[in-house]
Order: C-alpha cells, then structure tokens, then sequence
C-alpha cells in the first residue's frame, strides 16, 4: 500500500521545521549568551573576593529568574577562585549530536527548490 502526500504538504511541514530550527538554535543561542554572560559576572565577583553566597545574591539580584542554578555558580565560583581564566564551556567527548548530513541537506533543497 503505498500514500500519496501532496508537494505542498511536504513543503509546509519543511517550512515548519526550518522555522522550528531557526526558533531554537536562536533560544539555545540566546540561552548560551546569557550564560555566558553570568560567568562573566561570577569571575568579577572572585577577582572583587566576594564570596560564593554573595555571588550568588548579587546574580539573582540581576538576573531574577534566568539566574543560573546556586549549584552553577558555586561551581563556577570554585573554578575561578583556583585559577580558572576561561568561561566557556570544556571540551566533551564525542562529536555533537546532529542529523545533518549530506543525504538530509539534499532533500531538503530539492523540496524547497520546487517550492521556487
């Protein structure tokens, strides 16, 4: 038994997904910066020997609910205390996870080139 799935359907649920990807990519991008950002503020806080209490309140003064966890900071706070100098994120291992691959991106242009 085979389904018929009209091109239009096909581009509508393709338009959908990329709006879906782009929301989130900005969300997660968003979310990153912002997480970023208070690491920064963390390792001000260390160099101005403030304690990890006082970090913490002075964050959740700033940045109310979007406050990075106590147990984020505390952690943090540690990191730069013993030395740490860099805010971004270590290394993991194993490659991301993605389903970006040749196979996918040619479907995808060849839907949406027909939609043109």
């Amino acid at each position: 038994m085979s389904i018929r799935v009209s091109t239009e359907l096909v581009v509508s649920v393709v338009h959908y997904c990329c709006l879906c990807m782009f929301v989130f990519y900005n969300l997660v991008t968003f979310a990153v910066q912002e997480n970023i950002e208070q690491r920064y503020a963390i390792k001000f806080c260390v160099k101005l020997n403030k304690s990890a209490t006082e970090t913490f309140a002075s964050l959740t003064k700033a940045y109310g609910d979007a406050t990075l966890s106590r147990t984020v900071i505390f952690k943090w706070h540690k990191a730069f205390k013993e030395g740490r100098e860099n805010v971004e994120d270590d290394p993991r291992s194993g490659g991301p996870i993605s389903s970006t691959n040749d196979q996918n991106v040619q479907v995808v242009r060849a839907v949406m080139a027909k939609d043109r």
